[in-house]
């Protein structure tokens, strides 16, 4: 034992002679771990996929070495509510995201990508044939199989998504203006279990369209209490943001609480400037929800006016049965002066924006799939409508004819007062309720809402670093660990040694959007680097062509 006893102790004096060793190193950045605390100047060490170390590295060495001298270093950005589910199969680079710090996509505002039927199928290959750009395989039927074909074909960020409340009612009634019977709620129930055991993270609903606003708050309760017994949460676009929020909160909280499950409201807002006075209320009613032992949290995007389409400005009933039936009503001049009278009209039953927004020069034409009417992408309805010699509501029946879609609009309908005072609520996180485009090909034949490019890149500069809403900390802390916690996501959400590598490095001195919705195709600025699962996708403010991203799953998930 004496004999062994030296070469043990020059053993230990070699290793400690060793440079400790990582994949990357990341040196000298002010460090937001995501808790909300203070940065801290220091290092981080990774290797393969995963946070390895924080601390001083001065004595370690990296194959790569990232010097984030006056940088902050954060973890990934989760997007709440994103729309990439199309435009990740078009370009799986997520250009538009991953310039903001977005490593995580969250999808399911009412419609989730599966599960589908063959009718199911057949409608989204007519939308294609509508719009010939968008034109991709339908390679799956389920929701945890169309999230793995995502995998398959490669992205550049992680996806997870909801299971859609609209897209099991399509499933089992197609557009049906009726409650399911009690063998079709079964099914629908059956199919958002098989949906929480692929990994969705709840169920989402879209109560201000057509057909889901045919449900009714029991059915969303049945689903939910699947969705419950998986650990999931309910997420809502409600059926009011303006005239009758206070009941569509309220229903919000009615769902949480009898289905025994958390529930977040996406893009909190009060739409229409008669409603704007209406916060308060509507942050009491939370608040005493969350006080009761009721878990309610909400999201939003940072900016005055909302993104959908002309379809919000038409009655529920015109649309039923899907585009081909919406488009024949149209056309019938009985129903078209229905619809017209209607859609003049403050209505208790359905939110009509075009109304919400206080008129057609308040809301901005985006997208259009046919070529000759792309003309008029950019202009209001006030505009077009002029053009046509029509009145506005006329105009926006012509165009949806005219385009067989629902026509891509905004609508300008909030307070910028309102939007700084929802930035700085406790359980506010942030979703840009948008794809994730790029500035070249396909994507430059339609518009966008400037939130596609500069949503959480708004959040650092615009209200955190210029207006000083929020200090960096916690605007950092609502991007990752928050909503990290409330999807009960595991290892994703913060810097701490074990999680997984999805860390940003950007310059708050310099960090801006610049998409207006005037010119919406230009990148945020400023954000340096982007690690997705430890590998670099984003490197001195350009992409690499890294496509790391994989499927991030549920409480739920059983594999």
């Amino acid at each position: 034992m004496k004999n062994l006893l030296p070469a043990f102790i020059l053993l230990l004096l070699f290793a400690s002679c060793q440079k400790q060793k990582f994949d990357t190193i990341i040196r000298g950045g002010t460090v937001y771990d995501g808790s909300g605390k203070p940065g801290m100047v220091t290092d981080v060490g990774i290797n393969a996929d995963t946070i390895a170390f924080i601390g001083d590295l001065s004595k370690a060495e990296g194959k790569t070495e990232i010097n984030a001298t006056g940088l902050a270093v954060a973890p990934g950005f989760i997007n709440m509510l994103s729309w990439a589910t199309e435009t990740l199969i078009i370009d799986g680079k997520s250009q538009a995201d991953i310039r903001q710090g977005v490593t995580l996509e969250v999808f399911g505002e009412g419609w989730s990508m599966g599960p589908l039927n063959d009718a199911m199928k057949a409608d989204m290959r007519a939308d294609m044939q509508r719009n010939p750009d968008w034109k991709f395989e339908v390679d799956w039927t389920s929701l945890g199989e169309y999230l793995e074909s995502l995998e398959r074909r490669g992205i550049s960020p992680n996806v997870a998504s909801f299971v859609g409340a609209t897209t099991v009612r399509i499933h089992e009634l197609g557009y049906a203006n009726r409650l399911p019977n009690a063998f079709e709620l079964a099914r629908m129930k059956a199919l958002v279990m098989q949906a929480m055991e692929e990994g969705a993270l709840g169920v989402g609903s879209s109560l201000i369209y057509a057909p889901a606003n045919y449900s009714s708050t029991e059915e969303l309760i049945e689903l939910n209490k699947v969705a419950g017994e998986y650990g999931g949460m309910y997420i809502t676009h409600m059926r009011s943001e303006g005239d009758n929020i206070f009941a569509a909160v309220d229903e919000t909280i009615r769902i949480a609480r009898e289905a025994k499950l958390p529930a977040e409201i996406y893009h909190l807002k009060m739409a229409g400037q008669k409603n704007w006075n209406k916060l308060d209320s509507v942050l009491a009613m939370i608040d005493q929800a969350n006080r009761s032992g009721i878990k309610i949290t909400t999201d939003m995007y940072n900016y005055i006016a909302g993104a959908t389409g002309l379809d919000a400005s038409m009655p529920p009933w015109v649309q039923e049965g899907g585009i081909k039936e919406w488009i024949k009503r149209l056309q019938d001049p009985k129903i078209r002066k229905r619809v017209l009278d209607e859609m003049r009209k403050p209505a208790d039953k359905w939110e009509n924006l075009l109304l919400m927004a206080g008129g057609p020069d308040q809301v901005l034409l985006l997208d259009f799939a046919n070529d000759s009417l792309k003309q008029f992408i950019g202009k209001t309805l006030a505009e077009v409508s002029k053009i046509y010699g029509k009145s506005p509501e006329e105009t926006a029946m012509d165009l949806v004819i005219a385009d067989s879609t629902r026509v891509g609009t905004a609508y300008f309908m909030m307070s910028e007062e309102n939007v700084k005072r929802q930035i700085a609520l406790p359980y506010m996180s942030f979703g840009s309720d948008a794809g994730s485009p790029a500035t070249e090909g396909v994507f430059l034949k339609s518009s966008n809402h400037p939130r596609a490019y500069g949503n959480f890149v708004r959040l650092l500069g615009k209200y955190v670093r210029d207006e000083k809403v929020i200090p960096m900390e916690e605007a950092i802390r609502k991007l990752t660990s928050l909503p990290a916690s409330n999807l009960k996501i595991q290892k994703r959400g913060s810097l701490t040694p074990g999680y997984y590598a999805d860390v940003v490095v950007f310059d708050p001195q310099t960090i801006q959007d610049h998409a207006t919705f005037e010119q919406p195709h230009q990148y945020s600025t400023g954000m340096r680097h982007v690690l997705v699962n430890g590998t670099l996708v984003l490197k001195e403010g350009e992409h690499t062509g890294a496509k790391p991203g994989r499927v991030v799953r549920g409480p739920g998930w059983r594999k």
